[in-house]
């Protein structure tokens, strides 16, 4: 007998297996029925996304066609205004009526004054901001013949010249701005916008560091730095220890050669020298008491010189913030010579300076010497530039010409090789191309004219902008780029290039 008791299992339920098999039915039918509902709720979903991806898709093309059509109908606004302006211009040259309560005169610099504001009070001499940057419609005078190897050349006026009455090889327009060729000389060139900067203020100077990579625009209290490549600004410089709530208007900048600083003039008479990199001012330098007008480093580095409303020119050991010469003009009997403008020849040997009382000067960058008086404008200079050659210098002045002089000639020789007239208003800046080809020119009549070198004729005029080109500068690399700064608050990058067949 058996220690286990066995005890014998009685057999299975059949009803208790169906039903359990029952109940697992009756789970996965509940499971496929949630199933179904959240593939509904699924399919329902994606489908409202897929409406609302549609009807953005069909707002952004109807936004499209908006913008197209607004800038057509802007387009057709801007000729409808541009020859309604024109039919103006013809009834003032034909009539001599000038739609304006104010007679129409010709500004005189004031007497530099102790105290200065250049928009609201008295100014340092040159004009103030709002009178170069305002723009007064004058009437038209004879152009005054130009003087090319000792023969008289009567320049084109091209701003007097009618857009759509010129052939279409002769001009370009883009969508606020056009060129016109001088149809009475051959065309070598092509001018194309490339890129518009828009600032909070009155665009004062511009300039290229020396390999072209940047461009530098001093406006109100902040200079900008550019990247000429892809237009972005690379930098804001604004000095934080400067009065904020007033008017610091930066009057000129220009680079170091190697690209790593820039120096700025300003209204409050500091130049101050920025390492650009690092976005803080290296030093200071201190000494003019009047506005600083004009900055330029000489090519090799070694000094830095600025021009000043205080009547001096001042040449400077920047590395060392130490002044080496102070160059003064002594003429009692001149009203003014206030320094508007500086230039250093391409050797560094020379420094030319242009002031109010019309007279340019040159002195030994050296010595501080001064070498030579040129006299022929009838208005002051305001703006100097050397060619490349270093033996002629290119002036700008509010005699609304700019003249061409051979330095060196001596006191016998008329050193003014050529008068470039066709500008209806004040030239407030000049600058030459690295070709030696080209000569620049900004006005108060808002256009840029490109003059020839070789035939002393004009190329092309341009406008472009909708207030006085205050300041020019030229590309000194060899891509052929310019720039222009605007009382439209504006900076725009060009490029000029040979026209090709």
């Amino acid at each position: 007998m058996s220690v286990y008791n066995y005890r014998p299992m009685p057999p299975p339920n059949p009803n208790r297996l169906l039903e359990l098999l029952e109940a697992i039915k009756l789970e996965y039918d509940h499971l496929t029925q949630d199933a179904i509902i959240t593939k509904t709720q699924r399919d329902e979903y994606e489908h409202k996304v897929n409406s609302q991806i549609q009807e953005m898709n069909l707002f952004q093309q109807t936004m499209a066609d908006l913008e197209r059509t607004q800038h057509l109908v802007k387009k057709q606004y801007e000729e409808e205004i541009n020859r309604l302006k024109h039919q103006l211009d013809q009834l003032q040259r034909n009539t001599g009526y000038v739609p304006d309560d104010k007679p129409i005169t010709k500004p005189t610099p004031p007497v530099l004054p102790t105290k200065t504001s250049i928009l609201n009070g008295p100014n340092p001499g040159m004009l103030p901001l709002q009178q170069v940057s305002h723009h007064i419609n004058t009437p038209d005078r004879p152009l005054i013949a130009s003087k090319y190897n000792g023969q008289p050349i009567a320049n084109v006026g091209l701003n007097d010249l009618d857009p759509e009455s010129i052939p279409s090889s002769m001009k370009i327009e883009g969508h606020d701005w056009f060129a016109i060729f001088n149809p009475k000389t051959p065309r070598y060139l092509n001018v194309n916008l490339l890129s518009t900067m828009e600032h909070d203020s009155v665009v004062c100077c511009v300039r290229f560091s020396a390999d072209g990579r940047y461009l530098a625009a001093g406006c109100n209290q902040t200079t900008y730095i550019y990247d000429t490549m892809t237009y972005n600004r690379v930098a804001s410089l604004q000095d934080d220890t400067a009065n904020k709530g007033e008017d610091l208007y930066i009057r000129s900048v220009s680079f170091s050669p190697d690209g790593k600083y820039l120096a700025t003039g300003a209204e409050d008479r500091l130049i101050r020298i920025w390492d650009i990199v690092n976005k803080r001012i290296r030093c200071r330098l201190s000494g003019h008491e009047q506005d600083i007008y004009s900055l330029e480093f000489s090519r090799d580095g070694r000094i830095l010189v600025s021009g000043s409303g205080d009547k001096s020119t001042r040449i400077w050991d920047w590395s060392e913030a130490k002044c080496l010469h102070k160059l003064l003009v002594n003429e009692t009997e001149q009203s003014d010579p206030g320094v508007t403008s500086i230039s250093i020849s391409p050797d560094g040997r020379l420094i030319a300076t242009g002031s109010l009382n019309k007279i340019i000067r040159i002195w030994d960058a050296m010595t501080g010497t001064l070498l030579e008086k040129l006299e022929g404008h009838k208005d002051s200079v305001y703006s100097l530039s050397f060619l490349p050659d270093g033996k002629t210098l290119v002036s700008g002045s509010l005699d609304k010409t700019l003249r061409l002089w051979q330095l060196g000639k001596g006191h016998y020789a008329n050193p003014c090789l050529q008068i470039f007239s066709g500008h209806k208003d004040f030239v407030l800046s000049v600058a030459t191309s690295p070709d030696n080809r080209w000569i620049l020119s900004g006005s108060k009549d808002r256009s840029v004219q490109f003059w020839d070198t070789k035939t002393g004729q004009i190329q092309f005029m341009l406008q472009g902008h909708k207030n006085s080109v205050i300041s020019v500068a030229v590309n000194p690399s060899k891509r052929p780029l310019f720039a222009t700064g605007s009382g439209d608050n504006r900076v725009r990058i060009w490029s000029y290039e040979p026209l090709t067949m």
